[in-house]
């Protein structure tokens, strides 16, 4: 056993479950990739300030969370904790945005960090893939968005997720709200730590998720009767236009999100069979968070959903993926001429796009049809010293058991025939 071991809250993507995370990755990004957005691809790590700006200070993310690090020259350094505002940085920095084709579609999949107590679904390394629209202001491009999520999680089987949905107002609704939430929390029993966050961001009490602050929380004024008309009208189009999609989601004037960037559309997916952990991605519309970090002014939305926990949703819905065979033919030789033969052979299979494998090593017959049988390969080449003087290879198949000669210089297309 080795010496190491994974860091604590984080893990390895070992065959033969990490296939299930590539098949959920290309199932998310498929949606995206037929709707204009392109991939991008951000560092691992930014500057600690680009976070507090955009994220918020007051964040839990922010505060507590972030992994930072002070390079020898002295800069200050975070790993990334999530996604959207690296991204519009490096959109801001390409200049893609004055290329004259907005919104600029994006979409992106990668590693996220963040310090947190390690639990089911919930680690310090953690994958996501994520979608960001920027530059334009249109509900559609909010419902869009929605609809490509969900038409993600459907294709995977998914069926048990639901959409939550609210509106967070803007910069000309949202300070009233904020005054009146402000005075209703200021009279309730909390600890000091929550007190603090009443006074920077109150919208993230009402994310708490400790049952004694929920109860006070009953009667808490609502932002859906603070929203100015503006914000009611582009919330009801984008309700409209998921009803019209058939996507069904709840109303849930609570949700607000961790991060301080969201304004107007926000939502969440959530399954029920995780547990504690229950959401499985979310995003929403953030209008304002260019000029935070210095751009101008660009309106966008987008989404991240994680990986990890899509997965999780998958196996507690008992779906089980069907996934490529990692290989189609294995070969075995038996012999020094039948090796280099064979190898070649394999070569030229791989080249055709059939997935093959070869026992390496000099295995014995048995040894090596073992691992044939390991490999999940539907057939299987055997080929000796005989074989070869008469020009065949011997083809099992691996489900019927039934073998054939066939001559070596048809074998590669006999295969691609019976592959299909």
């Amino acid at each position: 056993m080795s010496t190491f071991q994974a860091p604590k809250g984080t893990y390895d993507l070992t065959p033969p479950r990490s296939a299930t995370f590539l098949a959920v990755r290309e199932a998310i990004s498929a949606p995206l990739r037929d709707s204009g957005y392109g991939y991008i691809e951000t560092p691992g790590f930014e500057n600690v300030e680009l976070f507090a700006r955009g994220v918020g200070e007051s964040t839990d993310i922010v505060t507590k969370e972030m992994y930072t690090l002070t390079t020898k020259g002295g800069d200050q350094l975070a790993l990334r904790p999530e996604g959207t505002a690296s991204v519009l940085r490096a959109a801001l920095e390409a200049n893609l945005h004055k290329a004259g084709n907005l919104p600029v579609k994006l979409w992106y999949s990668g590693s996220y960090y963040r310090y947190e107590r390690p639990q089911a679904g919930r680690y310090r390394h953690f994958s996501q893939v994520g979608a960001e629209a920027i530059g334009t202001e249109d509900p559609a491009l909010d419902a869009e968005l929605i609809i490509l999520a969900d038409q993600a999680y459907r294709s995977l089987g998914l069926r048990q997720f639901r959409i939550l949905l609210n509106s967070l107002g803007d910069k000309e609704c949202r300070p009233v709200y904020r005054e009146a939430l402000q005075t209703f929390l200021r009279d309730l029993d909390l600890d000091e730590e929550t007190r603090r966050r009443i006074e920077i961001n109150p919208l993230r009490v009402l994310d708490d998720k400790r049952a004694d602050v929920q109860k006070q929380l009953t009667d808490a004024p609502k932002l859906r009767d603070y929203l100015c008309d503006a914000c009611k009208a582009y919330h009801e189009e984008v309700r409209a236009l998921l009803t019209a999609a058939g996507v069904a989601f709840e109303d849930d004037e609570k949700l607000v999100r961790g991060l301080d960037y969201y304004t107007r559309t926000t939502f969440e997916f959530v399954h029920d069979g995780l547990g504690s952990q229950s959401a499985v991605g979310g995003g929403g519309r953030y209008d304002g968070l260019s000029e935070m970090i210095g751009g101008p002014e660009l309106p966008s939305v987008g989404w991240a959903l994680g990986v990890d926990r899509t997965v999780l949703a998958l196996e507690a819905e008992g779906v089980e993926l069907d996934l490529p065979a990692t290989t189609s033919v294995y070969a075995v030789p038996l012999g020094e001429e039948a090796r280099r033969v064979l190898f070649a052979l394999v070569t030229e299979l791989r080249r055709a796009g059939i997935a093959a494998d070869f026992a390496f090593g000099g295995r014995g017959l048995k040894g090596a049809m073992k691992s044939a049988n390991r490999s999940g390969a539907r057939y299987t080449l055997v080929a000796g010293e005989r074989d070869l003087a008469e020009g065949v290879v011997q083809l099992k198949d691996m489900e019927s058991g039934e073998q054939t000669a066939v001559p070596l210089t048809e074998a590669a297309a006999e295969l691609a025939k019976r592959l299909g």
